[in-house]
């Protein structure tokens, strides 16, 4: 008897450290907008799906931040403080709506950063802002937009964020969009209190979940650092033997890769009340020693790409007859060293990423079931097969219609009522089926490419890595002599700068404005780590690392699983 494919969505909630090292308000808006609408719609339909389950992993990096948001919205609503710190939600509150010309000149460029096709001009008094602030433009004519143009602007923004589900069911959310333009200040003010709502009930809503059975949840090591190369820079040279790597390894790698590992153990705890059986190492990055770390931390199973799964067979799986090693887990490590580690299925990850935003939903569902029904053909006889979608959960979805919900709720509930298919989570799976495979020697690489060439190897990402170097050494010499309390504030800065965000973005591949934001961002906090430990920023720090200039699929903030 032929068992049914167990079908695992697993998908992974990440933003890096947004706040400013000099200012503490928010750089960039990315994780209070994804949290009223992805983290919320995905909550929503897991919810309301009869059968519908997945694992979703939260990084601690995010879930401070959108608890940090959260309590911010609730000080000022209850008149505690008199400004927010994230620029778009302090004009959102302005009472009087007369911005500076600088507020203005922010709000023009940042009030438009979403998908114009399908969260813009769907909505057309939000499309008429839109043509009204290009022929602004064309004319220098943009002194003339008075203040009513604005507080509809970033009024529209926000409503254009929501998730799919809040427009639907929340009354302010209808209401304002139904009112179109004129937004009074009590309008954003309840909008605000609608913001700070949905922030508030994320960790609430997941857990809850949990407790119904319908999801997993998991975690990544603290701030997202690419632990392999924590541990050792010459793992990059495993997949790419040419890769420029420091000369010196980073100072005390493995006390802290722990540190982010214990972290993340305790953040959760203290989020979801519970501890994680699962990791999502950041990006998917593996190497046996990491993996050793994760097994002695107490962490039952991780999961990673499927090139790294190539490359530790060395042959191409999608190359063979079947492909059947990839539809089931192996175990890595030996005696309490051991972990069991899953691989992502990337043609299906990619499809949902990168290809079926631009097909109707309902053929998009059924290509997928297509390419679900040839795995359970390929995996007849296998004992336990089991297919991993593993991705980003927040970033693919204002490209799909109606972000995304049409296509996610008939997926869940196609596979959920199929009888060859077992949607279940990789705890559950694994006290069904334990895995029975033991890989003989696991390559270091990442979810991307199978190597580690996102975040180390050419001159920028290396340089990169140098800077964070110098600082770690700086902060090794300064600890001694510092008090307890900058102690503690230079470690939690040190976290910050050695998340794997800063190197991503560094790169000609991408867009010039993102990466000069996470320039801008990064240099600044290994600068404010100088100022924790009273030591002198090195003038190196005020050179910029990337400029970027590509035009990456997607903005940069996805990845194609191969370049092929």
């Amino acid at each position: 008897m032929t068992r049914p494919l167990s079908v695992v969505f697993c998908w992974h909630m990440h933003q890096p450290f947004y706040r400013e090292a000099d200012t503490g308000n928010y750089h960039l808006p990315w994780v209070y907008l994804h949290a009223i609408k992805d983290y919320t719609d995905m909550a929503e339909i897991i919810e309301q799906v009869p059968g519908a389950r997945a694992v979703v992993n939260f990084v601690p990096s995010l879930s401070e931040q959108i608890a940090d948001y959260a309590q911010h919205l609730r000080d000022f609503l209850d008149c505690r403080i008199e400004r927010l710190n994230d620029p778009l939600l302090e004009a959102l509150a302005q009472p009087d709506g007369e911005y500076s010309k600088g507020q203005r000149e922010f709000l023009l460029k940042a009030c438009f950063r979403l998908n114009h096709e399908r969260n813009l001009h769907r909505y057309p008094d939000y499309s008429r802002l839109w043509h009204i602030a290009e022929h602004a433009r064309n004319h220098d004519a943009i002194d003339y937009l008075g203040p009513r143009f604005f507080t509809d602007l970033v009024t529209w923004y926000h409503l254009a964020w929501l998730g799919e589900t809040v427009r639907q069911q929340r009354f302010v959310a209808r209401r304002l969009i139904e009112k179109g333009r004129h937004f009074s200040h009590q309008d954003r003010r309840d909008l605000l209190t609608l913001i700070a709502t949905l922030l508030d009930e994320i960790p609430t809503r997941y857990k809850r979940l949990r407790d119904l059975g319908k999801i997993e949840l998991s975690t990544t090591p603290y701030a997202h650092p690419i632990i392999p190369l924590m541990l050792d820079f010459q793992s990059a040279r495993e997949t790419v033997p040419d890769a420029e790597i420091p000369d010196e390894p980073y100072p005390g790698g493995e006390e802290r890769a722990k540190k982010h590992i214990a972290l993340a153990l305790e953040h959760h705890r203290h989020v979801f009340g519970e501890t994680p059986n699962g990791c999502w190492p950041a990006e998917g990055a593996v190497s046996e020693d990491t993996l050793r770390l994760l097994a002695r931390a107490g962490f039952q199973w991780c999961a990673t790409g499927e090139a790294v799964l190539h490359h530790s067979l060395r042959y191409n799986l999608r190359e063979q007859q079947g492909n059947r090693d990839l539809y089931h887990p192996w175990i890595v490590g030996k005696g309490d060293d051991a972990i069991t580690c899953f691989f992502r299925d990337d043609r299906l990850s990619d499809l949902i990423g990168f290809e079926y935003s631009r097909w109707n939903s309902h053929d998009a569902v059924n290509h997928f079931m297509h390419e679900l029904a040839e795995i359970r053909h390929r995996t007849q006889g296998m004992d336990a097969p089991v297919v991993g979608v593993i991705m980003d959960g927040e970033n693919a979805w204002e490209h799909y219609e109606q972000n995304g919900l049409p296509f996610l709720t008939e997926l869940y509930q196609r596979i959920a009522e199929h009888p060859d298919y077992v949607l279940t989570t990789f705890s559950d799976y694994l006290s069904a089926h334990p895995a029975q495979n033991e890989l003989p020697h696991l390559v270091s690489g990442s979810w991307v490419y199978g190597n580690l060439s996102t975040w180390i190897g050419d001159p920028a990402k290396t340089r990169g890595w140098q800077l964070l170097i110098e600082a770690k050494r700086a902060f090794d010499a300064a600890l001694p002599s510092l008090t307890a309390e900058k102690r503690r504030a230079a470690e939690a800065q040190l976290l910050i700068c050695e998340g794997s965000d800063w190197c991503w973005w560094f790169g000609d591949y991408n867009p010039g404005d993102v990466v000069r934001d996470f320039d801008q961002l990064y240099r600044q906090h290994l600068r404010k780590l100088y100022a924790l430990i009273d030591r002198p920023a090195p003038p190196e720090l005020q050179e910029v690392i990337s400029t970027g200039g590509g035009d990456a699929e997607g903005g940069g903030t996805m990845r194609r699983s191969s370049d092929s």
